[in-house]
């Protein structure tokens, strides 16, 4: 075997492993990840300061989708689905769209697509109302957690099959 052959199949070896690793996107009954809305719209809503409600989430639309990291991903336009495709890491939800808190406490659960805050250019999403108010209580410390989480394992596990509990909105995008 040659060198080169050598080190590209070392090069496939590693990249297999790391796919491996790395975890699936939170899917709910919808069929898409972050239940059918736009992940690129919230960069362009205004946050609220914390301890209040953020704009409601846009919803994706069937006719302009995408599929990334083992699940379908809806958006309000072509533009938007255009620029997720560029740049699905930045736009995708931290922890693959599960809870934001819930990682930091050790688990995967769901996230809600209405519950959302973008911190340093980054979603994160969260299960209930009273969940937010836990998280918001320390956001740096709660990341920093919720990494240090994800990294040791929690991304591995298979992703939540639940449902989101107390959710008020639609489910899937619209079209």
């Amino acid at each position: 075997m040659s060198l080169r052959t050598t080190a590209l199949a070392l090069a496939f070896v590693a990249g297999s492993a790391l796919s491996a690793l790395a975890g699936d996107q939170y899917v709910d009954s919808s069929g898409y990840a972050a239940s059918g809305y736009d992940v690129v719209a919230y960069f362009d809503l205004d946050q609220n300061q914390v301890g209040s409600p953020q704009p409601e989430a846009v919803r994706g639309n069937k006719a302009f989708t995408a599929e990334h990291n083992g699940a379908k991903w809806a958006f309000s336009s072509a533009e938007n689905r255009d620029k997720f495709l560029a740049d699905p890491t930045k736009y995708s939800p931290q922890f693959d769209g599960h809870c934001a808190y819930g990682v930091a406490q050790g688990g995967k659960v769901p996230g809600n697509p209405h519950l959302w805050r973008i911190v340093d250019d980054k979603l994160y999403l969260n299960i209930t109302k009273n969940v937010v108010s836990f998280w918001e209580e320390d956001i740096p410390g709660n990341i920093s957690t919720g990494d240090g989480n994800w990294k040791k394992g929690l991304e591995a596990a298979a992703p939540s099959g639940s449902e989101i509990p107390q959710y008020d909105g639609p489910i899937g995008p619209t079209g």
